[in-house]
């Protein structure tokens, strides 16, 4: 009791709503988001590259709007673009269930994109605002504990109450969107915040003349970049394409994609802090070898498996490559970012998420015009050649210092 007690007197109140929120929101939200493109299948009877199309376009567009956040921030007010955010993806989640119409099913994508990227950007600047900076670390910690957890067991439990990917679990995904929106909004109100616009943090704006010219002048940040493009094309399309391919041609395919989705979540909750510990005594770029190398492996596996068994070896396989992969590439950007620039650098690694765009469209078009085993093979190869941008990236930033290390001390 004293622990808890402790724990609750560490954070600020709006903290601990945003962090108990995140499980709320991850949990029914893994009901919903990943069977989507079951349901648009079964439903509204789309093709499987129409409906990659629908999901990736969502974050294509919340990718690069999302660079915007925290200036539009400025001009609306933190509280209000992150309660505006959290009605938007309630209207989103309704939407995809109350429509047949491609365009308004592209529309609430969008919008459904729009609004995580803003909820995203303004909820980590809120929280930080409201945390003394020797907390930070802990408490994003925190935050990304609880994405996991809500992933983790929310699919199984969709798939336990026989609700995973249908009606009732987009209405329930959005009640509790909306619910939230409202406890906020009464937190938000009540509390002493002071939401000053004008504020930006310099850690996090971007200047997008700024961004140009660096992409094309950095060149190791560009080859991580196109490396962290392809490798987030073969995370990105993982789950809305093995989920049509379980549906079709396995028995009980989309209990086993329910299964599947937790023990990805899982994986991550036991295994993330044990592996990067370990791999810390390696260099990033082995870490980045070795997570390519395992998306790799994950990939061929659902390519030759027709059991749950082999399913499931190949997930936990996959999502080791996960473990290693993420952190990695975020602490390479880290390690060439100038300190005056870290909010330009960090927006253009932002753009490898235009894989998830590309992931879910073109793994739709594979699959439809081939078959799963090519598809999930052509996926293996995407992250073998990933490995050449990253190795290339590494190799000109490494002589790039030794030159400049020689340059001062000639001077």
């Amino acid at each position: 009791m004293n622990k808890i007690k402790i724990y609750l007197n560490e954070y600020h109140p709006i903290v601990h709503s945003l962090i108990f929120g995140t499980v709320l929101i991850s949990l029914t939200s893994s009901m919903s988001l990943p069977f989507l493109a079951i349901y648009l299948s079964n439903v509204k009877e789309l093709s499987f590259s129409t409906i990659g199309f629908i999901i990736g376009v969502g974050p294509l567009i919340g990718t690069f709007c999302g660079l915007i956040g925290g200036v539009l921030s400025d001009f609306i007010g933190r509280k209000k673009l992150l309660l505006l955010s959290l009605l938007g993806l309630s209207i989103a989640f309704i939407g995809f269930i109350s429509t047949s119409s491609i365009s308004l099913l592209v529309f609430f994508s969008i919008l459904r994109g729009l609004s995580q990227a803003f909820f995203a950007t303004i909820s980590k600047a809120l929280m930080a605002d409201l945390t003394p900076e020797r907390k930070r670390f802990r408490m994003f910690s925190n935050r990304y504990f609880a994405t996991n957890l809500g992933f983790s067991i929310g699919p199984m439990i969709g798939a336990l109450l026989g609700i995973g990917g249908s009606m009732i679990a987009f209405v329930l995904t959005s009640i509790i969107y909306m619910l939230y929106g409202l406890v906020l909004f009464s937190m938000l109100k009540n509390s002493s915040y002071n939401d000053q616009k004008g504020e930006a943090n310099d850690e996090e704006s971007v200047d997008l003349a700024l961004l140009w010219k660096v992409l094309r002048s950095d060149v190791p940040l560009l080859f991580f970049i196109v490396g962290g493009i392809l490798l987030t094309t073969v995370h990105g399309q993982m789950s809305v394409t093995l989920s049509q391919y379980l549906k079709d041609n396995i028995i009980g395919g989309v209990t086993l994609f329910a299964v599947l989705m937790s023990l990805n979540g899982l994986t991550v909750l036991f295994f993330q802090l044990p592996l990067t510990r370990w791999s810390e005594r390696y260099s990033l770029f082995q870490r980045i070898l070795s997570g390519c190398i395992l998306f790799a492996i994950g990939e061929s596996g659902f390519a030759f498996s027709d059991t749950w068994i082999g399913f499931i070896a190949s997930m936990f396989i996959f999502t080791l490559g996960e473990i290693f992969v993420i952190p990695a590439e975020y602490a390479q950007v880290d390690e060439i970012t100038p300190n005056e620039l870290r909010g330009t650098y960090y927006g253009a690694q932002s753009l490898g998420e235009f894989g998830n765009f590309i992931g879910p469209w073109f793994g739709g078009i594979l699959l439809s015009v081939y078959s799963g085993t090519i598809m999930f093979l052509f996926m293996a190869f995407i992250s073998i050649l990933s490995i050449y941008f990253f190795y290339t990236g590494r190799q000109i930033y490494n002589k790039k210092a030794k030159s400049t290390i020689r340059t001062e001390e000639i001077v």
